[in-house]
């Protein structure tokens, strides 16, 4: 049969079979056009057929999907740039993939940081990057110092008992966020920070006002953790970065009216290469929230007997700040301290202390916390009074050893309360698969409009009755989908020939599952 194919504004007509894949007509068309195609680790270039607004697949036969003769095809030539690296999150256990040319590889893991944050949002002093290996990559070394390749699968590691914390900041789950806050003080207001750069970034409303109360400013730079307080010389850049630079580079336009409600002073914020969230959102093309920003920058602050320009107030407003700063300080007969420390405090140096980052949950992290502290205590007192507490325990151990008679009445009582619970639990779980397999049919499986509707009886087409057969047992040991996810896949599938009708579509969908069935079976 002879069919049109489109090419760059060119007009060709081909004689093929209609049992002819899609990737013999892509053959015929490369030759045909002289199209260099080519695939490597930086990207591929390839061709891509459409039909009724479908892509068509390479292993479909040009019948299944409806093309007859005289039929129209669009051909276009793709270009694919392949990620330099993937991630591998921890805490989300999603695999993110990092976009760049190759000349990323003799850039630092500074670098490399700062586009995962901004694919993550997690703040760069949260997170560690390491090797297959295992190997940590410190922020300093280049990426050709661990001798990394195209494509590699990088880990993407979190402090130690962060993870169901960063997970609530993930979701804006304020009680989450509440339960998983570290007991030391320092930490605390540390977390408290990192919770509200992830509700900026994220656009958490809720989240972020209770942040807000409990003393965490959006002008406040997050910093980093404060056991590394002692490592500040080789601290990441953005580290100075503020919540209201996350909301300006996500483009949370609530969340940047929420801040500049809250302080002004948002509004000239800072970061470590001098950049306000105005020129961040200008970098971004976050276009209302550049809008917002300039009316705001551009308004007047008015009082009872005269007004003043928004950035003169803001000027008179940092400069106040810093007067009542230098009060304090004086009262106070104390000088700036550059470390914030105390004796007895953790200190983590790069390459010499036993590594805080390894995503361990929660508890498992405050486990080996206590048992570290039980073997370090090196106390006399504890050691006496261990030995006069060893005869009261031989006699405890001996009344443990006892064995009581079995309660029979209490016990049938509780294995029948036990399993009536299992039961309800069993009916609701049941319920809520049913419930998720209906809202996947309505989801992804097109339904006709109303208008065109027919009675029952117009849609019994007898060949149909292979999508939702439950006896293929063969069909699902050989594929590992059931008749009935099958019958969903295709249809589908089916929905992207936008341009046929809905009837059609079935039809494509029938053809498609059926030969789909007979392949595993024969």
């Amino acid at each position: 049969m002879r069919v049109f194919v489109a090419f760059e504004g060119l007009y060709e007509s081909f004689d093929i079979s209609s049992e002819d894949t899609v990737k013999d007509v892509k053959l015929m068309i490369k030759d045909y056009f002289h199209v260099p195609v080519s695939e490597d680790k930086q990207g591929r270039r390839y061709l891509e057929l459409i039909y009724a607004g479908a892509v068509l697949k390479d292993s479909w036969i040009l019948a299944d999907v409806g093309i007859s003769v005289s039929s129209t095809i669009k051909c276009v030539i793709k270009e694919e740039d392949k990620p330099v690296f993937y991630v591998y999150n921890t805490v989300t256990h999603e695999k993110v993939p990092i976009m760049g040319k190759i000349y990323l590889l003799s850039e630092k893991v500074s670098q490399l940081k700062t586009l995962v944050t901004l694919k993550c949002g997690f703040p760069n002093s949260v997170y560690c990057l390491r090797t297959p290996e295992g190997r940590e990559m410190y922020d300093c070394n280049t990426l050709s110092d661990y001798q990394l390749d195209i494509g590699t699968l990088l880990h993407l590691d979190v402090w130690d008992g962060w993870k169901e914390f960063l997970t609530g900041c993930l979701l804006g789950n304020k009680h989450k966020v509440q339960h998983y806050l570290s007991m030391e003080k320092p930490v605390v207001n540390y977390q408290k920070r990192v919770a509200l750069y992830m509700a900026a970034f994220f656009g958490h409303l809720q989240l972020s006002a209770w942040l807000l109360k409990q003393g965490a400013r959006p002008t406040d730079a997050v910093g980093v953790h404060p056991y590394r307080e002692w490592c500040q010389g080789n601290h990441h850049p953005d580290v100075a970065k503020c919540p209201v630079h996350a909301a300006a580079e996500a483009g949370q336009l609530m969340m940047l009216k929420a801040f500049v409600n809250y302080s002004i002073l948002c509004l000239e914020c800072q970061n470590s290469t001098g950049q306000t969230p105005l020129q961040l959102c200008i970098q971004y093309k976050h276009k209302d929230c550049v809008l917002y920003l300039v009316t705001k920058m551009w308004s007047v602050v008015s009082y009872p007997n005269f007004s003043l320009p928004t950035k003169i107030y803001i000027k008179l407003k940092l400069w106040l700040l810093k007067a009542q700063n230098n009060i304090r300080r004086i009262k106070r007969h104390n000088q700036t301290a550059v470390f914030r420390t105390r004796v007895g405090d953790v200190v983590l140096v790069d390459g010499f202390t036993k590594p805080k980052m390894t995503s361990k949950g929660f508890y498992q992290a405050m486990v080996k916390d206590t048992s570290s502290k039980r073997l370090n205590l090196n106390n006399p007192f504890q050691r006496r009074q261990g030995a006069c507490c060893s005869k009261a325990s031989e006699g405890d151990q001996e009344g443990l050893s006892l064995k009581l008679p079995p309660l029979g009445d209490a016990n049938k009582s509780t294995n029948r309360r036990q399993q009536k619970k299992r039961s309800r639990k069993k009916t609701v779980t049941l319920g809520n698969e049913e419930n998720m397999d209906q809202n996947m049919c309505l989801a992804r499986v097109p339904l006709p409009p109303i208008s065109i509707l027919k009675p029952p009886h117009y849609y019994s087409i007898p060949d149909a009755k292979f999508l939702l057969n439950p006896s293929l047992e063969s069909f699902s040991e050989h594929s590992g989908r059931t008749p009935r996810e099958n019958a969903i896949y295709y249809l589908a599938l089916a929905s992207a020939f936008k341009e046929k009708p809905w009837l059609q579509q079935l039809s494509i969908a029938r053809t498609l599952a059926k030969k789909s069935i007979c392949k595993p079976v024969c």
